[in-house]
């Protein structure tokens, strides 16, 4: 028994490397070639994994994508959580909290999220997998920009400008897309950090 314990612990640590590696090149496919270039057969050659153990993990190009879209979407959201612990208190809080939901719109893993909903938008199937997952990951930020804003959602108004705070990140990410908007970004960002201090301090 022990002897099969132990070979059993090898192969459970390759198969779970093995579907990690097809997990980072759905995502680096996703960004570099978007949806309609990636497919299963140029995943498994860049994760260096044959084509029959890819399809064993994965059987479909939705099931491979929207698994690592989803993976990666629990590691933006761990980034999220560490970068809230990170934040100072004080004057400045709120500016560099929309630094870091900049930096999170304009990441590959939002480029990668972007192919989906693009593609999501004619296939009803992937649609279908496509769209709790989001919710999900929106619901998740959601929270966290409450945590980094260091706001209280009870009171009047500010629900709402929580979720304004996220329209117009995502926005800004996705002008990013196609050329470089850093400099148009942080004029925009330093005047909605002004804008949300004064607003918070007329809720307090």
């Amino acid at each position: 028994m022990v002897g099969t314990a132990t070979r059993r612990v090898p192969q459970e640590e390759r198969t779970r490397a093995m579907r990690q590696r097809l997990l980072d090149a759905a995502i680096d496919c996703l960004v570099e070639r978007g949806w309609a270039g990636t497919s299963t057969t140029l995943v498994s050659q860049r994760a260096g994994v044959s084509r029959g153990a890819q399809l064993h993990h994965f059987p479909t190009k939705a099931d491979l994508v929207i698994a690592a879209v989803e993976q990666m979407g629990q590691r933006r959201a761990a980034e999220l959580r560490a970068a809230t612990e990170s934040l100072p208190r004080g004057a400045r809080r709120t500016r560099m909290a929309l630094d870091v939901l900049a930096q999170h719109f304009t990441s590959p893993i939002f480029a990668a999220a972007l192919e989906l909903w693009v593609a999501a938008r004619t296939d009803r199937q992937l649609r279908a997998a496509v769209a709790p997952l989001e919710q999900k990951i929106g619901r998740e930020t959601h929270r966290h920009t409450v945590e980094m804003l260091g706001v209280d959602e009870s009171k009047p108004g500010v629900r709402e400008l929580v979720q304004a705070t996220l329209d117009l990140t995502r926005g800004l990410g996705l002008a990013n897309t196609l050329t470089d908007d850093s400099a148009r970004r942080k004029r925009i960002l330093d005047r909605w950090a002004r804008t949300l201090d004064a607003a918070f301090e007329e809720s307090t």
